[in-house]
């Protein structure tokens, strides 16, 4: 039997409730995942060159071969994955095979490949959902080649790019002044500069949650914490790759890049190192702040087991006076007094009090917890 089917028959549902802990220990690369088909399809093209812009809405992904060595810089847009699209497209401009399957594949790792004269990059764009507090991805597929390039979207309804868009219709923008790669450069500094505004979201959240921990330590903060240090896992699984991808394209000897635009891939790569460090702080500071919750619990429960600790000695002496005197012997000392009862309650009385005066000397009520209500 081979691995595969090992594979699928191991009771991954019943074992892992989470979709996405399921997904991740499901993922075998020698299995190629079903990846559903668009049922919308959005091909939108830039081809410009000395100041003149056209821009096209394509019917049909067979129209993007005309823009194939018109002298232009193309950028294809295309937005919704279908296999027939992304192998025509492929086939009309010379893409090896082995890019269209990377390109139809999902939870790909972030790489880079220089296969046949054509540049690939494949990385996630990151997107944060204030609704739920979540870190959502959508990969994208870039093909540089010579005069064009190609982007794929999974997802037709969102991305990052409207402002390399709006820099295109500027006449004199350096992007409409460069080829190919200095595109391919604004659509990776893109995705990485977004990464940042995820990451602002995402640390004021962290701030919140603090603050949350400080003044209230309750079990739903610490859901709170759990849940964020899986939010910064995706984030990190997301953001490390790229920083090789990147090196990739530096150490890249193709002729697609010219010698003046490495040095924006430079600036790009001090983006992405800049980026990890920002989650590795992140992640410090989620580790403090769960031991810090862990800390207050625990300080709780000691001040808890203090308080009943105090209850339990100052009711000692009542329950020794009780338990002498309740015994069944014919004579006790005082049995038969007409103020005994007094005398014994007054000693269960006097001797609770003098041990609170000593732990208040001590300074055992110092630390006693205080209760109050938890909006």
């Amino acid at each position: 039997m081979s691995s595969d089917r090992y594979l699928h028959q191991l009771p991954f549902n019943s074992l892992f409730k989470k979709e996405s802990t399921r997904d991740i220990l499901t993922l075998n690369p020698i299995i190629n995942p079903v990846r559903a088909e668009a049922e919308y399809v959005k091909v939108c093209v830039y081809d410009y060159k000395d100041g003149d812009l056209q821009e096209y809405d394509l019917a049909d992904v067979q129209e993007t071969v005309k823009f194939k060595d018109n002298n232009h810089v193309s950028w294809i847009n295309i937005e919704g994955l279908r296999k027939s699209d992304v192998e025509t497209v492929c086939s009309l401009f010379n893409i090896h095979p082995l890019l269209a399957e990377d390109i139809l594949s999902m939870n790909q790792r972030p790489k880079m490949d220089d296969v046949e004269g054509i540049l690939f990059c494949l990385l996630n764009m990151l997107y944060y959902n204030e609704g739920n507090c979540t870190v959502e991805l959508e990969q994208i597929s870039i093909v540089l080649g010579s005069g064009f390039v190609i982007t794929f979207q999974e997802d037709a309804s969102r991305d990052v790019f409207n402002p390399i868009r709006d820099k295109l219709k500027i006449a004199n923008s350096k992007i409409r002044q460069r080829g190919s790669d200095y595109l391919c450069y604004a659509l990776i500094d893109m995705i990485v500069d977004n990464y940042f505004i995820v990451m602002e979201k995402l640390g004021e959240h962290i701030e919140t949650l603090e603050e949350e921990v400080l003044k209230a330590n309750s079990p739903r903060s610490l859901a709170r914490i759990n849940q964020v240090r899986k939010e910064l896992i995706v984030l990190k699984r997301n953001v490390a790759p790229v920083r090789e991808l990147v090196n990739g394209l530096l150490r890249s000897e193709s002729e697609l890049l010219e010698e003046r635009t490495i040095k924006y891939f430079k600036d790009v790569y001090d983006h992405i190192v800049q980026a990890f460090d920002l989650t590795e702080s992140y992640r410090d500071m989620m580790m403090s702040l769960q031991d810090m919750y862990i800390n207050n619990v625990n300080l709780k429960m000691n001040e808890i087991m203090k308080l009943i600790a105090i209850v339990t000695c100052l009711m000692a002496p009542a329950t020794v006076i009780g338990g002498i005197f309740g015994m069944n012997f014919e004579r006790l000392p005082f049995l038969h007094n007409r103020y005994g009862f007094f005398i014994a309650v007054a000693l269960m009385l006097i001797i609770p009090v003098w041990m609170l005066w000593g732990f208040k000397k001590r300074g055992w009520f110092d630390n006693l917890p205080k209760y109050r209500s938890v909006k």
